[in-house]
């Protein structure tokens, strides 16, 4: 008993390092200046997207933004999107349409439509997001481009998603928040391991040097946190929060299609660089262990007063944790939810895991 209940304490203690580490990180002061904004190629790829572009266009239009042009990749739709882009881009000269009518066998559809825009963009500057986002402010190109001075090659932004009702937005929400900490954490730390496509920004010149996607060109997803794992680091990587430069994302409506989504990204994950594969998987593997071995252990057994102890200020540290990020990323995160979602977490997790494990090939839109 006692060597388990030693387990458990490192388990507990593992717990309390990172998430002590993710608010030292999230408390930190910004003593960056802004620099002044950089001219700027905002990239959107769209298939099938008419309805959505015709909320997102006019919103990125109106950027308080002094020089900006937005590239519109139409990849193959069916629906109206081609036709409204013909338009649009004669309504703007600022928008321009990039379009994919034959795809290579050999690469993934929506990588092989990013490199088309990455080579018609104008400027070195380049800035992503999907048709079915939505900046939360005016500001958010001029925010995002105040990042970078002479080392910045990789801007990182926040892109939670949008609040509804029910327990599936919570959790997804939930879920998109504890991504952020781990991602925006960890660069504000020194160690950049992901990006998030729909709010990333990073060089063209970086892009074609590096030879864009080769790597794993024909890897289902990874558009955007493989290429930051592979290049961004301590150096050039900038960290962008705040309301001003959030980028609102449209939810899933179902838990198959929510487990489906990080079934993709999880997929990408397991080509990242061994050592944060190692330093994310202590970090989830110490939350899981957390509820199917502690607390088992202290509901079960008659566990001494320090693992009780440590296992309430895990989850004071948790809540406190999920309240500074979401105040510092305009996350807008009920935390009184906190407790049971991260009840539902390793749940979650350990199914979408051992999936992303077996699968060997998975789809993005055809």
């Amino acid at each position: 008993m006692s060597i388990l209940l030693t387990i458990c304490f490192v388990i507990i203690s593992i717990q309390i390092l990172y998430l002590s580490l993710f608010l030292y990180a999230f408390s930190k002061k910004d003593n960056i200046s802004p620099q002044k904004p950089k001219p700027v190629s905002v990239i959107v790829c769209a298939h099938d997207e008419e309805q959505n572009l015709k909320e997102l266009l006019p919103i990125l239009l109106e950027q308080n933004h002094p020089e900006f042009e937005i590239i519109i990749v139409e990849d193959r739709s069916n629906d109206g999107t081609y036709d409204y882009l013909l338009q649009a881009t004669q309504d703007d000269s600022r928008l321009k349409m990039v379009r994919v009518v034959n795809k290579p066998e050999y690469i993934n559809g929506k990588k092989f439509a990013i490199t088309l825009g990455i080579r018609a963009a104008r400027y070195d500057w380049l800035l992503f997001t999907d048709a079915d986002c939505r900046p939360d402010s005016k500001n958010w190109i001029t925010r995002m481009t105040e990042r970078y001075n002479d080392q910045t090659q990789f801007v990182l932004g926040f892109s939670p998603y949008q609040k509804a009702e029910g327990l599936l937005n919570a959790f997804i929400r939930f879920e998109s928040l504890l991504t952020g900490i781990q991602c925006l954490g960890m660069a504000l730390l020194g160690r950049p391991y992901m990006g998030v496509g729909r709010n990333l920004a990073y060089t063209k010149s970086l892009f074609l040097q590096r030879k864009g996607f080769n790597n794993y060109i024909g890897v289902m997803g990874g558009d955007d946190d493989l290429f930051v794992n592979l290049h961004a680091n301590k150096t050039n990587t900038q960290v962008c929060i705040g309301q001003d430069a959030t980028v609102l994302s449209s939810p899933k409506k179902t838990w198959s299609d929510f487990m489906d989504q990080k079934l993709r990204h999880l997929f990408a994950g397991k080509r990242y660089k061994f050592s944060d594969k190692l330093i994310l998987g202590l970090f989830i593997m110490s939350w899981i262990l957390t509820w199917f071995l502690v607390v088992p252990m202290i509901f079960l057994t008659h566990p001494s007063l320090l693992i009780l102890f440590s296992f309430l200020l895990r989850w004071g540290l948790l809540v406190w944790l999920f309240r500074n990020a979401s105040n510092r990323l305009a996350g807008q995160f009920e935390v009184w939810k906190t407790p049971l979602l991260d009840f539902i977490f390793p749940f979650y997790y350990l199914v979408t895991g051992l999936r992303a494990l077996v699968v060997k090939r998975i789809r993005w839109k055809s």
